[in-house]
């Protein structure tokens, strides 16, 4: 079984919910001790928890900065690999801003999509350049709904038949 269709079951199982996190705690093995939760929300958005544990806070007993810059980008990879295929485009996280603006005392979440015609936008684009650079925005929030961190995040994104190896 493939991501595709771990994602895709995991948006009404709670079986696949928790085996998608497993699965993607393996992928990407920096993000296990986080023990981010990845939750399917429909077939467009995917939301990020994070919870309120030790090993995710600060020396001020909050969520650190770095664990919730991680997370952003988290999402919003993931979001991008839903939806285009990571064997026919590379991308690789350009830059990231960061903008906090509350201390994150309890767990913290926060959900991003793509929209299918900016999907189809990009493809395009792709099509008629050697790489893109796509700018998304990720807003994290506790659980009484303060705006803890608002995330922006450039993208390069590139079809992997136009990457230059060197040999």
């Amino acid at each position: 079984m493939n991501l595709e269709n771990i994602l895709y079951k995991a948006q009404t199982s709670s079986f696949y919910s928790n085996l998608l996190n497993r699965v993607l705690w393996r992928m990407i093995p920096f993000n296990k001790p986080h023990r981010f939760k990845i939750s399917v929300l429909d077939e467009r958005r995917l939301k990020v928890t994070i919870p309120y544990s030790r090993r995710n806070m600060n020396h001020l007993k909050g969520i650190h900065a770095c664990a919730l810059a991680t997370a952003s980008e988290y999402v919003c990879g993931l979001s991008l690999a839903r939806h285009l295929d990571p064997k026919k485009y590379r991308y690789i996280l350009q830059r990231l801003e960061m903008d906090y603006t509350y201390q994150a005392k309890k767990a913290v979440s926060g959900s991003f999509g793509i929209p299918a015609e900016e999907v189809e936008r990009i493809k395009a684009e792709l099509e008629n350049a050697e790489k893109t650079v796509q700018i998304f925005r990720v807003e994290l929030f506790d659980a009484e709904k303060n705006l803890i961190c608002t995330a922006v995040t450039h993208w390069q994104l590139k079809d992997w038949s136009r990457v230059k190896t060197k040999v």
